[in-house]
């Protein structure tokens, strides 16, 4: 493969294999049954080999295809543990793992961004690529004053699969949201879509990447490297080297996880104040732990514009959900249009639907753990319970998507690692609103 497939009717054939697949081993399924083999030996056999396509299809097409893999990946902890662990390991693999370009393409990306004479700017290029994503693959180099550097190109076809796999997975969606029970998939898709014009354009995501560099500066916690070069295509920053979180996910020790966990929650909180910015595609692939202990953060492309930093209402809301003030909270859910003026609902019936959620703030400690978000997952998503109910009235008002998205995938990555957090000390630190005494 040279680049990403680019004919809409390729890239929609190797989509629809998806759903087709599953129907076909779900037809192969009855025939075992009846020749004597188990229910549930046909079931995990079906999850592993579903799994698999999954992360064939998607790794394969790269594009919007692998970027909505990577973003349903950090959900994952939410799966019941009798159907996660097909899953697991697939999903996981598309947070850093792609098919790799061959060299003489990598050479003409480079050429085109960074002149035909690029290769006098690098004292030495490695080929092979060190990481593999969704729409771009890194390479280790040297450059010219002797700096190891991390130089990240974009695949050829990037912007025009980007957008056409978004819309062709959007007819899929059903089959994604069986993956990932509660999960609204759609919403997650048209979000995806509003990013990526920006991401497209690494110029946009050296931006960033100097703001949050800037604004974490021989930080003691967290460690974002520095750009050297950068163009629309390709971009050059300083190479860290780390522990990938998903290793400390997959074997960390306590002490680990937790300290994982809280640096984690400190990024998440403390950045907009920082840099203006929330850091927008968090899942494990794009963060590290180095020697020292910080926390390494790569990977720019997609954030939240907050200049003004976290909203004030959101911490106002925490508080009153956590002092159980129902009726203080229904009236401001009213007045920020998270619920309808019209809207007949009990303010009772809404606290018992929002409590669960910021549970973590109401104790010093924390522990983030999957059967945690698992009861959350199924609590909202039982048709026949009340908390379903309330929640189809509830609204999220268009600028607090990103910020519940981004919340919502940190967490996922905080039951991943079974973490023990302070989250009522972080939030209380840089949540405005939170520590209010009214």
């Amino acid at each position: 493969m040279t680049e990403i497939p680019r004919r809409a009717v390729h890239r929609t054939a190797k989509l629809a294999s998806l759903p087709l697949g599953a129907a076909g081993r779900v037809a192969a399924g009855w025939g075992k049954r009846l020749v004597g083999r188990s229910s549930d030996e046909v079931s995990a056999e079906f999850s592993a080999k579903t799994a698999e396509q999954v992360f064939a299809v998607l790794g394969q097409l790269k594009g919007g295809a692998m970027k909505f893999g990577q973003a349903l990946s950090v959900f994952e902890a939410a799966v019941p543990e009798e159907m996660a662990a097909p899953y697991r390991e697939a999903l996981t693999k598309l947070q850093s793992a792609a098919p790799a370009l061959p060299a003489k393409t990598v050479h003409r990306v480079l050429a085109e961004q960074l002149g035909r004479s690029w290769e006098q700017r690098f004292s030495s290029f490695d080929d092979v690529p060190a990481a593999a994503a969704s729409i771009g693959q890194v390479h280790r180099a040297t450059w010219h004053d002797g700096r190891e550097v991390a130089v990240k190109v974009q695949y050829p076809g990037a912007d025009e699969a980007l957008l056409a796999d978004l819309r062709q997975l959007e007819r899929f969606s059903r089959l994604f949201r069986a993956l990932i029970p509660g999960l609204e998939v759609k919403p997650l898709l048209a979000e995806l879509r509003e990013r990526m014009v920006e991401e497209l354009d690494y110029r946009i995501e050296a931006d960033n990447q100097r703001a949050f560099a800037k604004g974490f500066v021989d930080d003691e916690h967290i460690v974002v490297p520095r750009v050297v070069a950068s163009a629309p295509k390709v971009m050059v920053s300083e190479w860290v080297e780390g522990t990938p979180l998903s290793a400390t996910i997959k074997d960390g020790t306590r002490e680990e996880r937790d300290a994982a966990g809280y640096l984690l929650s400190l990024f998440h909180f403390s950045a907009p104040e920082r840099t203006g910015l929330l850091h927008a595609d968090p899942h494990p692939g794009n963060f590290m732990v180095l020697p020292d202990g910080r926390l390494c953060v790569i990977d720019f492309g997609a954030v939240a514009r907050l200049p003004e930093g976290l909203p004030h209402t959101l911490g106002v809301l925490t508080r009153l959900a956590l002092q159980g003030r129902s009726e203080d909270l229904m009236e401001l859910l009213r007045t920020e249009r998270f619920l309808g003026r019209d809207t007949d609902l009990d303010a009772q019936d809404v606290l018992s639907y929002l409590a669960p959620f910021v549970e973590p703030m109401g104790a010093e400690r924390f522990r983030f753990t999957r059967s945690w978000l698992q009861r959350q997952a199924e609590r909202i998503s039982n048709l026949r319970g009340a908390d379903f109910r309330t929640g189809r009235f509830l609204n999220l008002p268009p600028s607090y998507l990103l910020i519940h998205r981004v919340t919502m995938g940190s967490i996922g990555i905080l039951c991943q690692l079974d973490a023990e957090v302070p989250a009522r000390e972080i939030v209380t630190r840089w949540q405005p609103g939170f520590a209010d005494e009214n």
